[in-house]
């Protein structure tokens, strides 16, 4: 009776379906979550990031509600703000402002070495000069156009709490003060979602944003991704601090991404944000042209 009983039991073991084994997928999940947070242990800073998975909604995170300083990444609201504006014919775009020496501040850019209101820039350039080489004067001068209380009132409008305008660009007294410009990975991926999908503007509104943000310069996820491979995207950077805000369009399975670094250490910072970068596109580009079993289909090699 014994021996049966044991060939019973282990009749029911082999009998199980294939289902019960945990998915192969799911184990390469778990190596990839084991890796995130390798990184995020390593650094001598605090770490955050998060991705999203815009096709299916899966996502990746790692202190991503924790609020960081955003130094010059900060600039994505506020671009959005100018943009809602212009669409709500408070203003043109290519209406033009003067650079005065009251608006001109250190840091990035080139309109601090300009004349005291020798000159005026059309308010889609002074866009483009925010965003391509994070000119900060022309940050300025956008804030003084919309308004911080607008930009965080929009943000608030879109169910964002955390993600917050407090200053002006390079406001030492400010930043001494903790009136920082703030935000969490997880606030700052699904505002880049939304950005992707359109869902606060109109589609050239998105689109002029897009085409700004996949110029923008110093972009440390770019660096640990193929050529080839269209990322728009924001860094910031103060002492201490690093920040990026990214979408990567890989085809089948873009992604939101935005990686943040407080108390950072010489350049390790940096270091994090393209390893982070490096294994989530791993993760997503396997993901993208895998079948159910594991096996990689290239679809252009399909006809």
């Amino acid at each position: 009776m014994r021996t049966l009983a044991c060939l019973a039991v282990a009749g029911l073991f082999i009998s199980l379906p294939a289902t019960a084994q945990p998915d192969n997928w799911q184990l390469v999940r778990e190596k990839t979550e084991a890796r995130l947070r390798e990184i995020a242990g390593e650094t001598r800073g605090v770490l955050g990031f998060a991705a999203v998975d815009l096709t299916s909604g899966e996502r990746f995170g790692v202190n991503e509600n924790l609020v960081f300083p955003q130094g010059s990444a900060i600039k994505v609201p506020i671009l959005m703000e100018v943009y809602k504006q212009a669409g709500e014919g408070k203003f043109q775009l290519t209406d033009r402002l003067p650079v005065t020496k009251a608006s001109q501040v250190g840091g990035d850019g080139v309109l601090r070495h300009f004349g005291d209101a020798t000159s005026e820039l059309s308010i889609a350039d002074l866009c483009a000069l925010m965003i391509i080489l994070s000119d900060n004067t022309a940050a300025n001068i956008l804030i003084e156009l919309v308004g911080k209380e607008s930009v965080n009132g929009t943000l608030t409008s879109l169910g964002f709490t955390k993600t917050r305008l407090q200053r002006k660009m390079m406001d030492l007294a400010a930043l001494a003060r903790s009136e920082d410009n703030l935000s969490t990975p997880a606030e700052a991926a699904r505002l880049m979602g939304l950005l992707y999908r359109c869902e606060i503007l109109n589609r050239v509104a998105c689109d002029d944003i897009l085409s700004l943000l996949k110029r923008a310069e110093g972009s440390e996820i770019r660096k640990a991704l193929p050529a080839e491979l269209p990322v728009a995207s924001k860094t910031g950077s103060i002492p201490g601090v690093r920040t990026e805000w990214a979408l990567v369009f890989l085809e089948q399975r873009p992604y939101a991404l935005a990686v943040m670094e407080s108390y950072g250490v010489e350049d390790e910072a940096a270091r994090d944000l393209r390893e982070v970068s490096h294994v989530l596109y791993d993760y997503f580009r396997r993901r993208a042209c895998s079948n159910r079993y594991g096996a990689c289909v290239d679809p252009r090699q399909m006809h």
